[in-house]
Protein backbone atom coordinates (compact mmCIF):
# COMPACT_ATOMS: atom_id res chain seq x y z
CA UNK A 1 0.00 0.00 0.00
CA UNK A 2 1.12 3.30 -0.99
CA UNK A 3 0.22 7.17 1.23
CA UNK A 4 1.04 10.32 0.09
CA UNK A 5 0.65 13.00 3.10
CA UNK A 6 0.65 16.39 2.21
CA UNK A 7 1.46 18.39 5.55
CA UNK A 8 4.25 20.40 7.28
CA UNK A 9 7.77 19.96 8.96
CA UNK A 10 6.86 20.15 12.93
CA UNK A 11 7.15 17.01 15.12
CA UNK A 12 3.29 16.46 15.37
CA UNK A 13 3.12 16.43 11.38
CA UNK A 14 5.86 14.23 11.18
CA UNK A 15 4.03 12.08 13.46
CA UNK A 16 1.50 11.74 10.95
CA UNK A 17 3.87 10.28 8.61
CA UNK A 18 5.76 7.93 10.97
CA UNK A 19 2.05 6.55 12.14
CA UNK A 20 1.37 5.95 8.44
CA UNK A 21 4.78 4.19 7.00
CA UNK A 22 4.02 1.78 10.01
CA UNK A 23 1.13 0.42 7.95
CA UNK A 24 2.07 1.60 4.45
CA UNK A 25 4.96 0.20 2.44
CA UNK A 26 5.57 3.22 0.73
CA UNK A 27 4.99 7.18 1.79
CA UNK A 28 5.08 10.32 0.02
CA UNK A 29 5.30 13.13 2.27
CA UNK A 30 5.03 16.52 0.76
CA UNK A 31 5.53 19.27 3.05
CA UNK A 32 5.62 22.71 3.58
CA UNK A 33 8.10 24.56 5.54
CA UNK A 34 7.77 26.31 8.43
CA UNK A 35 9.23 28.04 11.51
CA UNK A 36 10.02 25.87 13.99
CA UNK A 37 9.25 28.60 16.93
CA UNK A 38 6.22 30.72 15.90
CA UNK A 39 6.38 33.84 17.83
CA UNK A 40 10.47 33.80 17.45
CA UNK A 41 11.26 33.63 14.22
CA UNK A 42 10.15 35.99 10.95
CA UNK A 43 6.19 35.16 10.86
CA UNK A 44 2.61 37.41 11.94
CA UNK A 45 3.37 36.88 15.48
CA UNK A 46 7.08 38.30 15.61
CA UNK A 47 6.16 41.26 17.44
CA UNK A 48 4.37 40.23 20.24
CA UNK A 49 5.92 38.68 23.47
CA UNK A 50 2.41 37.78 24.50
CA UNK A 51 1.99 36.06 21.41
CA UNK A 52 5.28 34.31 21.62
CA UNK A 53 4.85 33.26 25.16
CA UNK A 54 1.51 31.52 24.03
CA UNK A 55 3.64 29.81 21.63
CA UNK A 56 6.30 28.65 23.51
CA UNK A 57 3.81 27.22 25.81
CA UNK A 58 2.27 25.47 22.55
CA UNK A 59 5.80 24.36 20.86
CA UNK A 60 6.80 23.12 24.59
CA UNK A 61 3.74 20.30 24.71
CA UNK A 62 4.20 19.75 20.86
CA UNK A 63 7.92 18.67 22.17
CA UNK A 64 6.52 16.35 25.14
CA UNK A 65 4.34 14.54 22.46
CA UNK A 66 6.45 14.12 19.70
CA UNK A 67 9.50 15.19 20.21
CA UNK A 68 12.05 17.05 18.29
CA UNK A 69 12.34 17.43 15.09
CA UNK A 70 14.23 14.08 13.63
CA UNK A 71 14.67 11.96 10.34
CA UNK A 72 11.99 9.95 9.24
CA UNK A 73 11.85 5.95 8.05
CA UNK A 74 13.66 4.51 5.31
CA UNK A 75 10.08 4.34 3.68
CA UNK A 76 9.21 7.26 3.08
CA UNK A 77 10.14 9.88 0.18
CA UNK A 78 10.41 13.61 1.10
CA UNK A 79 9.32 16.41 -1.08
CA UNK A 80 9.95 19.94 0.50
CA UNK A 81 9.13 23.47 -0.66
CA UNK A 82 8.05 26.78 0.94
CA UNK A 83 4.92 27.70 2.68
CA UNK A 84 2.19 28.46 -0.09
CA UNK A 85 3.70 26.84 -2.72
CA UNK A 86 1.89 23.71 -2.93
CA UNK A 87 -1.46 25.00 -4.78
CA UNK A 88 1.51 26.38 -8.07
CA UNK A 89 2.97 23.12 -7.95
CA UNK A 90 2.85 21.51 -11.69
CA UNK A 91 1.25 17.76 -10.78
CA UNK A 92 3.76 16.04 -13.16
CA UNK A 93 6.47 17.65 -10.41
CA UNK A 94 3.92 15.22 -7.61
CA UNK A 95 3.94 12.52 -9.63
CA UNK A 96 3.29 9.21 -7.83
CA UNK A 97 1.99 11.04 -4.57
CA UNK A 98 -1.13 11.67 -6.44
CA UNK A 99 -1.45 8.11 -7.27
CA UNK A 100 -1.48 6.68 -4.31
CA UNK A 101 -3.62 4.28 -2.86
CA UNK A 102 -4.57 6.93 0.10
CA UNK A 103 -3.61 11.30 -0.04
CA UNK A 104 -4.11 12.61 3.38
CA UNK A 105 -3.86 16.52 3.77
CA UNK A 106 -3.14 17.85 7.47
CA UNK A 107 -1.62 21.04 8.15
CA UNK A 108 -0.82 22.17 4.85
CA UNK A 109 -1.79 25.30 3.76
CA UNK A 110 -5.23 26.53 1.92
CA UNK A 111 -5.00 24.01 -1.58
CA UNK A 112 -6.81 25.50 -4.50
CA UNK A 113 -6.67 25.21 -7.96
CA UNK A 114 -5.83 22.66 -10.28
CA UNK A 115 -4.28 20.45 -7.53
CA UNK A 116 -7.02 20.89 -4.82
CA UNK A 117 -9.35 19.77 -7.55
CA UNK A 118 -7.19 16.75 -8.01
CA UNK A 119 -7.12 15.87 -4.69
CA UNK A 120 -10.83 16.05 -4.44
CA UNK A 121 -11.21 14.04 -7.52
CA UNK A 122 -9.27 11.59 -5.62
CA UNK A 123 -11.25 11.05 -2.58
CA UNK A 124 -7.95 13.11 -0.41
CA UNK A 125 -9.00 12.71 3.33
CA UNK A 126 -7.98 15.90 5.46
CA UNK A 127 -7.68 15.72 8.73
CA UNK A 128 -8.99 19.15 10.35
CA UNK A 129 -7.86 20.22 13.89
CA UNK A 130 -11.00 21.48 15.19
CA UNK A 131 -14.38 19.41 15.63
CA UNK A 132 -16.59 20.67 12.62
CA UNK A 133 -19.29 22.18 11.75
CA UNK A 134 -19.46 23.50 15.09
CA UNK A 135 -15.45 25.38 14.80
CA UNK A 136 -13.80 25.99 11.50
CA UNK A 137 -11.31 28.10 10.19
CA UNK A 138 -8.37 28.86 11.98
CA UNK A 139 -6.85 27.18 15.63
CA UNK A 140 -9.70 25.76 16.24
CA UNK A 141 -8.43 23.85 19.43
CA UNK A 142 -8.17 27.09 21.04
CA UNK A 143 -11.32 28.76 21.07
CA UNK A 144 -13.26 25.82 22.62
CA UNK A 145 -11.17 26.36 25.16
CA UNK A 146 -11.57 29.96 25.21
CA UNK A 147 -15.48 29.28 25.04
CA UNK A 148 -14.79 26.94 28.19
CA UNK A 149 -16.06 23.95 26.38
CA UNK A 150 -12.73 21.65 26.47
CA UNK A 151 -15.55 18.71 25.30
CA UNK A 152 -15.31 20.47 21.58
CA UNK A 153 -11.48 19.52 21.40
CA UNK A 154 -10.53 16.94 18.72
CA UNK A 155 -10.31 16.72 15.08
CA UNK A 156 -12.13 15.93 12.23
CA UNK A 157 -11.21 13.34 9.92
CA UNK A 158 -13.18 14.18 6.54
CA UNK A 159 -13.05 14.15 2.77
CA UNK A 160 -10.80 17.28 1.43
CA UNK A 161 -13.61 19.62 -0.20
CA UNK A 162 -12.59 23.29 -2.32
CA UNK A 163 -14.62 25.02 0.72
CA UNK A 164 -12.13 25.42 3.82
CA UNK A 165 -12.96 22.43 6.23
CA UNK A 166 -16.50 21.48 4.75
CA UNK A 167 -16.25 18.05 3.51
CA UNK A 168 -18.10 15.75 4.46
CA UNK A 169 -17.36 14.16 7.89
CA UNK A 170 -16.00 10.70 8.02
CA UNK A 171 -15.99 10.33 11.39
CA UNK A 172 -14.34 12.57 14.53
CA UNK A 173 -11.41 11.85 17.04
CA UNK A 174 -11.72 12.86 20.85
CA UNK A 175 -9.09 12.75 23.44
CA UNK A 176 -10.83 10.50 26.63
CA UNK A 177 -11.27 12.21 30.24
CA UNK A 178 -8.20 12.89 32.19
CA UNK A 179 -6.88 15.67 34.33
CA UNK A 180 -4.26 17.35 31.75
CA UNK A 181 -2.73 20.95 30.58
CA UNK A 182 -5.15 22.21 28.56
CA UNK A 183 -1.83 22.53 25.73
CA UNK A 184 -1.21 19.20 26.27
CA UNK A 185 -4.67 18.59 25.71
CA UNK A 186 -4.83 19.91 21.89
CA UNK A 187 -1.29 17.62 21.49
CA UNK A 188 -3.00 14.67 22.30
CA UNK A 189 -6.65 15.51 20.00
CA UNK A 190 -3.48 15.40 17.49
CA UNK A 191 -2.55 12.41 18.55
CA UNK A 192 -5.43 10.30 18.64
CA UNK A 193 -6.31 11.68 15.39
CA UNK A 194 -3.43 10.29 13.42
CA UNK A 195 -3.49 6.91 15.36
CA UNK A 196 -7.12 6.46 14.49
CA UNK A 197 -6.56 7.02 10.91
CA UNK A 198 -3.46 4.64 10.49
CA UNK A 199 -5.84 1.85 12.46
CA UNK A 200 -8.56 2.94 10.27
CA UNK A 201 -6.86 2.49 6.92
CA UNK A 202 -4.96 -0.39 7.99
CA UNK A 203 -8.06 -2.13 8.56
CA UNK A 204 -10.11 -0.81 5.61
CA UNK A 205 -12.43 0.61 7.22
CA UNK A 206 -11.99 3.78 5.02
CA UNK A 207 -11.64 1.27 1.45
CA UNK A 208 -15.71 2.68 0.79
CA UNK A 209 -16.23 5.47 3.46
CA UNK A 210 -19.77 6.54 4.26
CA UNK A 211 -19.34 10.40 4.53
CA UNK A 212 -21.85 12.50 6.71
CA UNK A 213 -22.86 16.10 5.04
CA UNK A 214 -21.61 18.80 7.03
CA UNK A 215 -24.37 20.36 8.94
CA UNK A 216 -23.79 24.41 8.63
CA UNK A 217 -26.68 25.02 11.23
CA UNK A 218 -23.95 23.77 13.97
CA UNK A 219 -21.38 26.49 13.56
CA UNK A 220 -20.31 28.24 16.51
CA UNK A 221 -17.54 29.84 15.33
CA UNK A 222 -15.65 30.71 12.02
CA UNK A 223 -12.18 32.14 13.16
CA UNK A 224 -9.45 33.71 11.11
CA UNK A 225 -5.90 34.13 12.31
CA UNK A 226 -6.58 37.98 12.69
CA UNK A 227 -8.77 36.96 15.43
CA UNK A 228 -5.92 35.60 17.77
CA UNK A 229 -4.43 38.71 19.41
CA UNK A 230 -2.62 39.85 22.29
CA UNK A 231 -5.73 40.71 24.07
CA UNK A 232 -7.40 37.31 22.88
CA UNK A 233 -4.24 35.75 24.29
CA UNK A 234 -3.65 37.49 27.62
CA UNK A 235 -7.25 36.83 28.63
CA UNK A 236 -7.23 32.67 27.82
CA UNK A 237 -3.78 32.49 29.98
CA UNK A 238 -5.42 34.35 32.93
CA UNK A 239 -8.20 32.27 33.16
CA UNK A 240 -7.52 29.11 31.62
CA UNK A 241 -8.76 26.04 32.65
CA UNK A 242 -7.03 23.31 35.13
CA UNK A 243 -6.93 19.69 34.94
CA UNK A 244 -10.22 18.87 36.64
CA UNK A 245 -12.01 21.38 35.29
CA UNK A 246 -10.88 19.71 31.92
CA UNK A 247 -11.40 16.57 32.96
CA UNK A 248 -14.74 17.11 34.16
CA UNK A 249 -15.83 18.83 31.07
CA UNK A 250 -14.75 15.81 29.12
CA UNK A 251 -16.20 13.17 31.33
CA UNK A 252 -19.54 15.30 30.39
CA UNK A 253 -19.27 15.25 26.95
CA UNK A 254 -22.53 14.97 24.40
CA UNK A 255 -20.89 12.30 22.15
CA UNK A 256 -24.23 12.07 19.96
CA UNK A 257 -23.10 15.47 18.48
CA UNK A 258 -20.25 13.94 16.93
CA UNK A 259 -19.80 11.97 13.90
CA UNK A 260 -18.63 8.32 14.64
CA UNK A 261 -16.47 9.04 17.59
CA UNK A 262 -13.34 7.87 17.92
CA UNK A 263 -12.37 7.98 21.37
CA UNK A 264 -8.54 7.67 22.45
Amino acid sequence: MRIAVFTSNHPRHLSLIECLAGIADEVFAVQETKTLFPGKNKGMFRQSEIIGNYFTRVTGAEKELFGAPHFLPGNVRQLAFTRDDLSSLDGSVLGSALDADFIVVFGASYIKGELCAKLVQRGALNIHMGVSPYYRGNSCNFWPLYDGRPDMVGATIHLLSAGLDSGAILYHALPKAQSIDPFILGMTAVRVAHQSLAEKIASGELADPEPIPQDKSKEVRYTRAADFNDEVATEYLNRMAGGGEIRRAIENRDLDQFVKPYVG
